[in-house]
């Protein structure tokens, strides 16, 4: 068997702290339980990455403002966003573990996420 290797996939994770970011990719899906739509944007720089689900129901809408915000595109009532904008801006994340019961198992999992996101 021949498994292919794409750029920056050779790259770890970002450890933990304050890094400046590249948003180099956006994949779209739902969420396996909720089905509540999703993106995933694959942040990176030299150190490593770390790819963030953004989910798009009306809880989750100020975290994506603020990512938004952060990288200088301003949201407008009645006017969508499109994931696409983000491909290519820089941003300030903070990157830290995250723990969570799996919701089809009840066991324990962690997770690399992002937040606290800043103008780059």
């Amino acid at each position: 068997m021949k498994i292919s290797v794409e750029k920056g996939q050779e790259k770890g994770f970002l450890p933990d702290g304050r890094h400046t970011v590249e948003i180099t990719d956006i994949q779209e899906g739902q969420s396996e339980h909720q089905n509540v739509p999703f993106f995933a944007a694959r942040m990176e720089n030299e150190d490593g990455f770390v790819t963030q689900r953004f989910y798009t129901s009306p809880a989750a809408m100020p975290i994506l403002l603020s990512l938004y915000s952060a990288v200088g595109i301003h949201p407008e009532a009645g006017k969508d966003l499109d994931t696409k904008q983000l491909l290519g801006k820089r941003v300030s994340v903070e990157i830290g573990e995250h723990s969570y019961a799996d919701p089809a198992t009840g066991n324990e999992r962690s997770i690399k996420q992002a937040t606290g996101f800043r103008t780059a």
